[in-house]
């Protein structure tokens, strides 16, 4: 799984939050960290993602842009999981076409709770996720990626 800020200590705190094991029935996830937009966009074309966990917030280009784009311009588009700082902002994850939306400071239960569901949804409904049809109300945290 991809984990995107441009900031080390961010998805320092996405990874920790996510933890390795987020539900026994969805296994022990491996991290892929990605610093610039470019390491986002060529995982995703080579299908190196499984679920992407972008920081709403990064710079100079933020992750609901980057998801936006994503799920414009790649056919086979993994889930998407954007992590804001306030909570008012949960329903930018409407334009953003995500999968799910985290708010941070981020809850490590809440947090693996949702990367379960999202990787759940996706294996239940391949391609049912893809629509953008992310739920705002729902605060949960990013998405799981294997750190090597």
């Amino acid at each position: 799984m991809l984990v995107f800020s441009h900031r080390p200590e961010i998805r320092e705190a996405i990874i920790t939050a996510v933890g390795r094991r987020p539900a026994p029935d969805v296994g022990r996830v491996r991290f892929l960290e990605a610093a610039g937009i470019a390491e986002v966009l060529a995982a995703a074309d080579a299908g190196e993602v499984d679920l992407a966990i972008l920081d709403g917030e990064a710079q100079p280009t933020g992750g609901m842009g980057v998801s936006r784009q994503l799920k414009n311009e790649i056919d086979d588009c993994p889930p998407i999981i954007v992590t804001v700082r306030r909570r008012d902002d949960r329903w930018l994850a409407t334009w953003s076409q995500a999968d799910a939306v985290l708010v941070h400071p981020l809850d490590p239960l809440t947090a693996a709770e949702t990367v379960a569901d999202v990787l759940r949804r996706a294996q239940a409904d391949p391609g049912g996720l893809e629509d953008g049809t992310a739920d705002p109300r729902v605060g949960r945290p990013p998405a799981a990626f294997e750190r090597g």
